[in-house]
């Protein structure tokens, strides 16, 4: 069987927030949407947070419209939480997916998984009424054999798995912890495979990271963001795209020859 081709969805959230910090309509991440899809992006992702921290109701109403471009015509993933007025807005919006996460207030960034079997009797309804809509819908959750047999079960076809303890032990050096985060990965790609989902990945990956991935045939969509709007700062936008999406292809051409992930 042929392995899949691996999809790269570029986060622009944090393009938001260099606007937000000022004020103003600039930079925009509209723009940088669009700047990503030329230099090679597959679709876009954006986090409509309950604080509108960073991506704002408009900017997703934007990114809707010309994303949906014949011309342009790539899918926008909305990232949310699973509250009533973020399936609303979903409905109106009617992106290509949503992928459910957790949210709190305090944090910095999505902090771990979504919790889906202490919230499946919330999230059946919910995950119902996406599918109901057309809108594909994505679950973010750890690698945990629990949580990936509850995501069937809510018949989301999608998960996507957080790597972000695996990346945080690769860049800080911390190898034994790499092995065992990368291992729990590969089994949790293997059986979220097997029950019929399709296996995304997101949160830190890098580079080194995302070539390492890569090489999981399970996986078939990395979500990258931070690391890829920091790097642009330095490179630009379009050549940070194309580095990550060389570094994926590398990636993919080591299936079957990955070894411990660290």
């Amino acid at each position: 069987m042929s392995t899949p081709p691996l999809r790269l969805g570029v986060n622009i959230d944090h393009v938001a927030t260099l606007r937000n910090a000022r004020g103003g309509a600039m930079p925009d991440p509209v723009r940088a949407a669009l700047l990503a899809i030329e230099a090679g992006a597959d679709g876009i992702t954006a986090h409509l947070r309950e604080d509108r921290r960073h991506i704002r109701d408009d900017d997703m109403a934007r990114l809707k419209e010309e994303l949906s471009r014949p011309e342009i015509s790539k899918p926008l993933n909305f990232e949310m939480a699973a509250t009533a007025e973020m399936i609303g807005i979903a409905l109106a919006t009617k992106p290509h997916a949503v992928c459910v996460v957790p949210e709190r207030r305090t944090e910095v960034t999505t902090e771990g998984g979504l919790d889906v079997i202490g919230q499946h009797a919330a999230l059946a309804p919910f995950v119902a009424r996406l599918n109901d809509s057309g809108i594909r819908v994505s679950l973010f959750i750890a690698a945990d054999p629990r949580q990936i047999e509850m995501a069937a079960k809510l018949k989301a076809p999608v998960i996507e798995i957080h790597v972000g303890a695996w990346c945080d032990a690769v860049v800080e050096g911390k190898t034994e912890k790499a092995k065992s985060e990368w291992l729990r990965i590969v089994a949790g790609a293997k059986l979220a495979q097997a029950s019929g989902l399709e296996v995304h990945a997101g949160h830190g990956l890098d580079y080194a990271t995302a070539e390492t991935i890569a090489a999981l045939p399970q996986i078939v969509e990395l979500n990258i963001g931070h690391f890829m709007m920091g790097e642009a700062i330095f490179v630009g936008l379009e050549q940070s795209v194309k580095t990550m999406r060389a570094a994926m292809n590398r990636g993919r051409g080591k299936i079957g020859k990955t070894g411990a992930g660290v």
